[in-house]
């Protein structure tokens, strides 16, 4: 069969979450976050499926066009290639990264299988952990959110924070006696997301506070991202594993911090793509290091964790798809459970989500995206002393 790229579709669907969702740098009062949708067209009718950003499509998708989209993972190079002055930093490796995984579903679907399949998965199970962005959350709805989980049998859960180490403890106290209710794990698994918000002599005082009272498996972004010293010493200074991986883009942005022993759970987002997981699970694994994918709706990579022989648990931050989305998977006895739809199994309904009238303002001043002016330079802490609790913003009027 004959198969070549014959266009693209963008959309942009929300996600409503019913509560409010972020982290130590912002908070959605009303719920409700954007998730952008790229769609890839063939000659053959099949059409590929990515969820990323647009941003500059046009000119990343001439690398691709009228190629054929089973050649993916020369094409994802030639789509680097394409960016090469520019660079393929930011939003534009979303791009490349929608793109891939609307290639991969292509490849899938005209192979009938589906893409964990095609990957060489044995198993279309992947283990899963709970992680709500429960940051602006009382303790009511706290409790309520991870009873859903665990009642899905979660065993273990990932929590915000970083701004108030005692109410850390406290929410990560609530955390695992829901998760260690009966029925349920008797010792549910923690970890701590900062969101780069600490300095690092901040990173290793906080955590060590925390684990005087209970243990964590790991601490996610304790200070910048791109900082391989940094991070280093924290590992160092503390029990828990450091993670961190989900804001770098490209293998030349692991690297440093993998050679530096600065990262002991290397994580990468779901809108970088299938390709790009690969290859970051195959540096982690020479250096026998974990690897854990990270999203809002992580399908491609996990389907493609199924294939790595380093995936340690992949991130479960809802139970509900996007508007518009429904995706062939379930959550069931503490894992993810794809489905045998070929492809990725996800559908997008282009009318559902054209007569949605529900909009999200991610790009607001104080939302999660943007870095408060004083993080990294609170003194305390603590509510007391500095801003306790990340500040909602009010829903838009519409």
């Amino acid at each position: 069969m004959t198969l070549r790229i014959t266009g693209y579709r963008t959309l942009t669907t929300v996600h409503e979450w019913g509560r409010p969702v972020g982290d130590a740098n912002g908070v959605f009062a009303d719920g409700v976050t954007s998730v952008p949708i790229v769609m890839v067209d063939t000659d053959e009718g099949i059409t590929g499926v990515g969820l990323g950003p647009h941003l500059d499509i046009d000119a990343v998708f001439a690398a691709i066009e009228g190629e054929d989209p089973r050649a993916v993972t020369a094409l994802y190079d030639r789509m680097l290639r394409q960016t090469f002055k520019a660079g393929h930093a930011g939003r534009v490796f979303g791009t490349i990264g929608a793109l891939d995984s609307a290639l991969w579903d292509i490849k899938a679907q005209a192979a009938g299988q589906p893409l964990w399949r095609l990957l060489g998965g044995r198993d279309r199970t992947v283990a899963a952990y709970a992680s709500g962005l429960d940051i602006g959350l009382t303790d009511e709805q706290l409790v309520a959110v991870y009873r859903e989980y665990a009642e899905r049998g979660i065993q273990a859960a990932k929590l915000k924070g970083g701004l108030d180490v005692e109410r850390d403890k406290h929410r990560l106290g609530l955390v695992r006696q829901v998760l260690a209710e009966p029925g349920h794990v008797r010792r549910p698994g923690l970890m701590l997301d900062a969101n780069e918000c600490w300095n690092r002599k901040q990173a290793v005082r906080h955590i060590g506070e925390i684990e005087q009272a209970l243990d964590l498996i790991w601490v996610e972004e304790p200070v910048r991202r791109w900082d391989a010293d940094g991070l280093a010493t924290v590992s160092r200074g503390v029990r828990a594993a450091v993670a961190t991986g989900e804001n770098l883009t490209g293998l030349e942005q692991f690297r440093p911090l993998v050679a530096a022993g600065a990262v002991d759970v290397v994580q990468t987002a779901s809108v970088w793509g299938v390709t790009h997981f690969l290859r970051v699970a195959a540096l982690a694994h020479a250096y026998d290091l974990p690897v854990s994918p990270i999203g809002t709706t992580p399908m491609a990579l996990l389907h493609a964790a199924t294939s790595v022989p380093n995936h340690l648990t992949s991130e479960l931050q809802d139970l509900r798809p996007p508007v518009g989305v429904s995706v062939d998977l379930e959550v069931e006895d503490g894992v993810f459970v794809l489905g045998e739809s070929p492809g990725l199994g996800v559908t997008v309904d282009e009318h559902v989500i054209v007569a949605s009238t529900q909009r999200s303002n991610t790009a607001e001043a104080d939302s999660p995206n943007v870095r408060p002016e004083e993080a990294g330079r609170r003194l305390l802490g603590a509510a007391d002393g500095a801003r306790g609790t990340a500040t909602p913003r009010q829903p838009a009027v519409r």
